[in-house]
């Protein structure tokens, strides 16, 4: 077996994170679960929000975790990859409007 920093067994281990700070894992997961209960939005559409938001920060872990999640919640394959490309496109954007950042500070040299 290679050596990889992404082992998918992990994520099964996410409740442990407690064992060296009890007290804010604690505080942690009451937050979560508070945050993915119905609210304003129904825990369907947090789903299919954490899937995007996954791939966007890329955390391979959350990846697995709310495709799981939102495809048994009923999204098809279809919705949760417009999703994906939702995220591409936001992520994309964010680091082409920074590019207004380079073009002020080059003109600014330039002048």
């Amino acid at each position: 077996m290679e050596n990889h920093y992404y082992n998918a067994e992990d994520l099964g281990k996410f409740g442990n994170i407690g064992e060296f700070q009890k007290p804010l894992a604690d505080k942690f997961f009451a937050w979560y679960g508070e945050v993915f209960g119905e609210s304003s939005l129904t825990a369907k559409e947090k789903s299919l929000i954490a899937l995007a938001v996954a791939h966007a920060v890329q955390c391979p872990y959350c990846i697995d975790a709310y495709s799981s999640d939102a495809f048994e919640k009923g999204y098809s394959e279809a919705q949760m990859m417009e999703a994906v490309h939702v995220a591409a496109a936001i992520k994309g954007g964010a680091a082409l409007v920074h590019g207004v950042q380079m073009m002020n500070k080059v003109k600014e040299i330039a002048m």
